[in-house]
Order: structure tokens, then sequence, then C-alpha cells
């Protein structure tokens, strides 16, 4: 029997089309394409300026290095996710302060960054991640930045079009970032983007991605090749246009899966707050017997992925830094019990169904 895919890409007829254009143009670098991406991708978010990149790590760091952020400087963020969120932080040359997460949104705890604050003066930014396609809890994060004039940086890459209270992320710091890569809900193949309503970063991360150029050889800052391609820029063009499509499969997904898996006990479904919209870049859940269950699933044919295991916290990197100090049990429970299912637009209703007999034959054995 054929295997139920985790990720599938979505490109279809248009993209290769819109990609054939590009190559017989002979413009094939960073040049119209690029910008009428970046134009889109910004209405889109709802903010004034974007600045498309080579990948999401690129998008992360320019971000950060945009908006001030450099040696010394303290910046909270989650241990809960992929390490080129932290690692971002450390290439500007500062220091990642690790609140814990909540454990019914996967998502950083307000809480846990209260308290970090109350008890450290020095810290400049808080680095939100919008995980598995759920936004953070925004009103918090945003007042209490507010109210010690801190930095917001909004770690998107898993969330394309996911909702807090009707506005979508990437709008609310004063940078946001999303990631292109090829099992996001909208792909470049690989691609990124920073997004901000302030011209002062916006101006600096276009000079930060081409080699701090200001004119044409002329550079007066130090910068990188960052830059994204009219090839993928294209394909990213015709994605954006079938993004809330794919999100709206998405959801439906989930819905069908929330509704078939939810008699089972030993699994904690994923929470959708009812002020969030969630766009399920992962649908993943909380369950007993995790790594038993994960390899039954991959005999069944049902491929699956866990994400993530080892929390930030506890990678070798940050531990042999002295960062690994942080207390985030939450985060280091949940790295014993996550899995994601898979979600994707190209899953067909035969494929949700096998999905939870595969579930529920585990648990019942």
């Amino acid at each position: 029997m054929k295997p139920v895919p985790y990720a599938q890409p979505m490109i279809g007829d248009e993209e290769k089309s819109r990609v054939m254009a590009v190559l017989d143009s002979g413009m094939i670098a960073m040049g119209p394409q690029t910008a009428e991406f970046e134009r889109k991708f910004a209405a889109y978010i709802g903010t004034d300026y974007a600045v498309a990149t080579n990948n999401g790590t690129s998008a992360l760091h320019v971000a950060l290095l945009a908006a001030g952020i450099g040696p010394g400087d303290k910046v909270i963020t989650t241990p809960f996710t992929f390490i080129a969120s932290s690692n971002s932080i450390l290439y500007c040359g500062a220091t990642p302060v690790f609140a814990d997460v909540d454990p019914r949104t996967f998502n950083i705890d307000p809480a846990s960054v209260q308290r970090i604050l109350d008890r450290d003066d020095d810290i400049k930014a808080i680095m939100v991640v919008h995980l598995y396609g759920l936004s953070c809890e925004m009103d918090s994060i945003m007042e209490m930045a507010e109210s010690r004039g801190l930095l917001v940086i909004e770690d998107c890459a898993q969330a394309h079009g996911a909702q807090y209270r009707g506005r979508a992320v990437g709008s609310f710091g004063d940078v946001g970032i999303f990631s292109f890569y090829p099992t996001k809900n909208m792909t470049t193949g690989e691609g990124g983007m920073v997004v901000t309503s302030r011209k002062d970063i916006a101006d600096k991360a276009r000079k930060l991605i081409n080699h701090g150029r200001c004119d044409r050889y002329l550079h007066d800052s130090l910068g990188f090749n960052y830059r994204m391609t009219d090839i993928a820029a294209a394909i990213g063009l015709c994605q954006l246009a079938k993004l809330d499509g794919f999100n709206a499969r998405r959801r439906e997904n989930a819905a069908v899966l929330n509704k078939l898996l939810s008699d089972l006990s030993p699994v904690i479904l994923p929470d959708e707050p009812e002020h969030c919209l969630h766009v399920y870049h992962q649908y993943t859940i909380r369950a007993q017997r995790r790594d038993d269950l994960k390899a039954y699933l991959d005999a069944a044919g049902v491929q699956t992925s866990i994400v993530y295991p080892i929390p930030n916290t506890r990678q070798p990197l940050y531990m042999s830094n002295g960062l690994g100090q942080a207390e985030t049990p939450v985060a280091e429970m949940l790295g014993t019990e996550v899995i994601s299912l898979p979600i994707h637009p190209g899953l067909s209703h035969e494929d949700l169904v096998r999905i939870s007999d595969s579930l529920h034959a585990f648990y019942s054995s």
C-alpha cells in the first residue's frame, strides 16, 4: 500500500509556467519578480515593507541585525523550536534567554517571559515563534514589550496566514520573518522574507542582504549575499495566490482528524484558542508511548515526524556555551510526547481515515 506522505509541496502548472517565463527572460537573479513578490507579500501580511531573502534563517539573521540586535544584547525566546531561531541570535553576538512554553499551544509562555523580565533588567528584545501554524499570545507579549521599551521580533516561519484576533502574524512586532522551505504552507523551494512597517529596518535589511550596498559598486556597511532569485520569487507569487486555499484545506484536514481522534484518551489533540486562526503547518499531538507509536505508524506506512525532540536548552551547542541552564520543564516534557501527523493539502479523506485507524489500532493493541 502506498505510504501516506508526511509532507508534499503543491507545485502546479502555474508555477512551472512562470518559472519558464523567468528563464526565457534572461533575468534570473534578483529582479522584477522579486520586487513584485515583496510588494504582494507585504500587502498580504499588512506591513509596509517586505524584503526577500534566500532562506528563512538568513531572514532571521537580517531581521535581528536590522532591528539593532548586536553583541552583548539579551533576547528572550523559546527553546521549543528549530535551532535556527536561537542560532540567529548567536549570529548577532547576542545571547538567547530561554523562557518556557505553554503545554497547550506549544508557544512561548507569557508568564515565563514575565518572570525573566522581573529578574533581569538587561533584556533588549523578545523573539516569539508562532509554532506549528498557531499564533503566540500577542496581547500579553506586546504589553510587556511596550511597557519596557523592548523590541519584538516575530519568527513566523511556520505560520503563513495565521491570525491573532483577526490580524496576521508578522504585523505585530518591530520586524517579522517567514520561511519558504518546501514543507511550509507555501514554498519557493528555499527562500525567506523580512516584513516590517518600520522604514529604517526595511532599508537596513535591504542593504544587509546585498553586501551592504548603497549604490552600484558602493558599499558603506558589511553585508551578506542573502538575495532571493527571480526563479524563487516566481514560484512564490503563484504560491501566495494559492495560500488561503492551501490553509483552508489544512484546516479542513485538521477538523477531520480532530473528530476521528477525539475518542483516543492517550492522545492530546492540538489546541486552537478561539481568538486565533491556526493554519496547521504541523498537526502535532501529545501521545502516550510516543516512540512506540511512531515506530508503529512508520511500519503502517503513515509517515510522521517528531518536531522537536530536544529543546534548544539541551542541545550540545548550548550546553557547551553555558546557555542550557534555563528552567524549561514544559519544553523538555513536550520533547518526549509530541509527534506530528500528516496534514498537508494533498491528503485525501481516505488518507485521514487511514491515519486515524492506525492510531486506534496501536492504542487498542
